[in-house]
Order: structure tokens, then C-alpha cells, then sequence
């Protein structure tokens, strides 16, 4: 039995986690492949010190790398210290953050900061975490290899969210990984990453390591692949806001992939495709509860199980404005704006128009707050020169998305949800929702997500 396994940021976040990964690891039957992200945090900050390089901002990347050299090094010396591992591990960090520097000193002197430098930078947490993971198995005594996804994943230059080749990768990924796997060793390969055919480093996404298990399981045809995160797998809320939130045991592949469009942080969108072309089955497990069952994720679901309808919610966002002032509005500047952040790698999670108000209303990450304003006003700036349009910010929003299955009792999950923010008095900043009635958004305050979501995850009967 071949399985392949990803163990996100969170997972590997503290020397402690990386240990309790080898365990789960060790405790695996039949050829196993690992797939490991970045320590929590590490890309954003290699992107943000590189975007304030971009900036003239040089003292910010210094910092940066820093932090990123003594983190990454105290929990190379509590997992490695003592061992031949250590220094040839250390010297790699150190090599890969070097580079990090020499990336940022070019990006300063050019001055910007494109989706291809942004995509050679992001790769460094990748590689250094996969080094460390690797070594630490071999230190407990079995046979590890840690392999760079370029060398396997082969993608197209849609650098920023690059496309897989499945045929390059399944050719790529069977020549380096099966060798491996026959001799019994266990592979640790970089998530997040792939490589043009011309070995140009790409990535896959914001949380693409999920998406790269899935690849990789597709390429090797496995038997199932494993999501390792930090819940007990795809829940009815998230437990931080619901106590009583309750785990989906089974799902299919269309629910599931619903769920994760809509922002289910255990689940990058992408993954499911290419399990559910060859009916691999994934299971989302939870890495500080081993022992969970999790979500199943299969073809098709038992046909006795319980559907439930989930809330997917997501803070730490701010709202950005763009509007038309007296006549001035169309199709185009709104095309303008969508293509100008797209171009500048920043992450839209939702966006509404109106053009009775003039209005292009964009919902992105806080931390991509400045670096959105910042490409939007140069891409306006003779508008806003001539008062033709505004932009503006405003910070700590959330989206609350409710998600109803298909076959959910038959009863459309959209009014249900509109009728429990309206019960709460809620204030609902904008809106978006498909023409299907079994899924609805709010961007709301996120001062109210504490108190939206146990109120909505009560009134829905979960």
C-alpha cells in the first residue's frame, strides 16, 4: 500500500511538532511519501521583507532573514544537536536564507517585486522544512530522503498559481520517487512547489502543499492520501468560535471540494480534482490527535450518513474600496483593478460590484493590505489625480461563508443563513452568492465573527 501524507506549517511549527510528525511518520504501514509546508509563518515573512525591498526598504528583509536564521536554527539545534545532522543541516538553512538576501538585494535594485521573484522567494521555507524534517527521521534511526518538488511537480509559468503538467509529473515523479520507495526510503518532498520544463521554480498557490499531495498521489497512483493539520478534520465551524462544532465524517468528492472553495482552511480548493479522476480516497486527520478518525473523503459516501451543512469563516482581512466618482464607471476599470492585483500577486478571496453606486468593493488578506493599496493607486493614479475615482481601506473584516450540501433534506441553506443574520440584528457589509441557493457569503465586521457563527451554527440545527 502506497500512501502519500502532508503535514501543513502548523504541523511543523515548533521543534516540538516536528517530532510528534516523526512519530505519526514512524507509526505509518506500507511505502509512505511525505509531503511537509513551511514552519507556520515563514512565507509570509519571506514575502513581506521581499516586498519591502521592492519598496527601498532594505533594513526590513535583514530583519527577516534574522528572525527566520534563529528560529529555524533553534529547532534544528533541539531536534539535531549532537548528531552528524546538525551542521550540514544548519549550513543549508543558512545558504537558503543567504540566498533569500541576494533575492531581495536584486529585487531592491530593480525595484519591484514580480510574481516569478515572488514565487523564487516563497520556495525557501519549503526547502529549509523539508531538510530539517528529513534529517530528523534519519536521526531516529530510518532511511529519509529530502527531494525538491522541482525536481517532480511540472507545471506551466502561470507563476503565482502555476498549472501541473500530470503527464511530465507522473513521468518525473515515478522516475525519482519509486527507486526511492523499493530501496525503503521514505521520501520528504517540498509542498507548495513545482518547476517549468526549463527548471524555472513555480508555486501552486497560497496553501498549495495540500494540492501537492494531491498531485503527487495522482502521479503515483496511491492508495490514499492523508491531510495532517491542526483540527480533528472538516468540521461545522471552526472549534475556536463553536465548542460544540461537529466533525463531517464522510464526504464526497463534489462536497468537499465545495467546501474548500469557500474558504475550509483544512482544504486548499484544487486537492480534490486530481484524487477524484483516479478515485484515490483522502482523509483529512488532525496531527496533535493522531488517533481521530477525521474526514473521509471518497467517490461515494455511505449512503446512511448524515448531511450537514458547514460555516466557513475566515478573519484577518480588510476591505479595499475603489469608486467612480460623477459619471466615470465601467466593465473595464473593474477588469483594471482585478488584473493590476492579480499582476502584483496579491490573493482576492471575494469582490462585488455595483455599478448603480459606482462601486468595486475587494476583500484581501490584511497583511496584503499596503501592497494591494499601493499597486491599485499606481494603476489609478491619473484617475485619482483628476478626482475620477477614490480608493480606500477598511481593516479587520471577516468573511462568513454557509455551505449546504446538494442533497441537504432538499431544504436551500441560503434563506436559512439570511434569516439568521437578520434575527442577530447583523450587519452585512456585502454579499456574494452563485445563482445556487445551497451556498451564501457575508462580509461582515470581524468583531462580530465571534458571535455570528455560534449564533448562525445554533439556528441551522448543528
Amino acid at each position: 500500500m502506497l500512501s502519500i501524507h502532508k503535514f501543513g506549517g502548523t504541523s511543523v511549527g515548533s521543534a516540538e511538532r516536528y517530532a510528534a510528525v516523526a512519530g505519526i511518520i514512524e507509526g505509518l504501514e506500507g511505502e509512505r511519501v511525505v509531503v511537509v509546508s513551511a514552519m507556520s509563518g515563514t512565507t509570509n515573512a519571506l514575502i513581506a521583507g521581499a516586498r519591502a525591498a521592492s519598496e527601498g526598504n532594505e533594513a526590513h528583509h535583514d530583519e527577516a532573514r534574522a528572525a527566520l536564521l534563529e528560529r529555524h536554527l533553534a529547532t534544528v539545534d533541539a531536534l539535531l544537536g549532537g548528531s552528524p545532522e546538525r551542521d550540514a543541516v544548519a549550513a543549508y538553512v543558512e545558504e537558503r536564507l543567504d540566498d533569500y538576501q541576494r533575492l531581495c538585494r536584486s529585487i531592491a535594485t530593480l525595484g519591484e517585486f514580480t510574481v516569478r521573484a515572488s514565487d523564487a522567494v516563497a520556495s525557501i521555507g519549503e526547502e529549509m522544512s523539508c531538510r530539517i524534517l528529513a534529517a530528523l527521521l534519519r536521526r531516529r534511526g530510518h532511511r529519509a530522503e529530502a527531494v525538491s518538488a522541482t525536481r517532480l511537480v511540472r507545471t506551466d509559468d502561470t507563476f503565482g498559481a502555476a498549472r501541473p503538467d500530470m503527464a511530465a509529473t507522473r513521468e518525473a515523479a515515478g522516475d525519482t520517487l519509486r527507486p526511492l520507495l523499493a530501496e525503503g526510503v521514505i521520501p520528504v518532498v517540498t509542498g507548495y512547489i513545482g518547476a517549468t520544463a526549463r527548471g524555472v521554480t513555480t508555486t501552486l498557490g497560497r496553501g498549495g502543499s495540500d494540492y501537492s499531495a494531491a498531485i503527487l498521489g495522482a502521479a503515483l497512483d496511491a492508495d490514499e492520501v492523508c491531510v495532517w493539520t491542526d483540527v480533528d478534520g472538516i468540521l461545522t465551524a471552526d472549534p475556536k468560535l463553536v465548542l460544540g462544532a461537529r466533525v463531517l465524517r464522510e464526504l464526497s468528492y463534489r462536497e468537499a471540494e465545495e467546501l474548500a472553495y469557500f474558504g475550509a482552511d483544512v482544504l486548499h480548493p484544487k486537492t480534490v480534482a486530481p484524487l477524484a479522476e483516479r478515485g484515490i480516497p483522502l482523509r483529512i486527520l488532525n496531527s496533535t490527535a493522531p488517533d481521530h478518525p477525521g474526514t473521509l473523503i471518497v467517490p461515494r459516501p455511505n449512503t446512511a450518513r448524515q448531511v450537514l451543512p458547514a460555516i466557513i469563516s475566515t478573519g484577518g482581512l480588510s476591505l479595499l474600496g475603489l469608486c467612480g466618482n460623477g459619471g466615470f464607471w465601467s466593465l473595464q476599470a473593474a477588469s483594471r483593478a482585478l488584473r493590476c492585483l492579480a499582476e502584483s500577486g496579491a490573493e482576492v478571496l471575494m469582490f462585488s460590484q455595483s455599478f448603480t453606486e459606482r462601486h468595486l468593493s475587494l476583500v484581501v488578506r490584511r497583511a496584503d493590505q499596503a501592497h494591494c493599496l499601493r499597486a491599485l493607486r499606481a494603476e489609478f493614479a491619473r484617475d485619482l489625480e483628476l478626482g475620477a475615482m477614490d480608493c480606500t481601506a477598511a481593516e479587520d473584516v471577516a468573511i462568513l461563508s454557509v455551505v449546504g450540501m446538494p442533497d441537504s433534506n432538499g431544504a436551500p441553506i441560503a434563506p436559512r443563513a439570511f434569516a439568521a443574520l437578520g434575527a442577530m440584528g447583523l450587519h452585512v457589509i456585502s454579499v456574494g452568492q452563485a445563482a445556487s441557493a445551497y451556498s451564501v457569503s457575508f462580509v461582515i465586521a470581524e468583531a462580530d465573527l465571534a458571535r455570528a457563527v455560534p449564533f448562525i451554527h445554533h439556528e441551522l440545527g448543528l
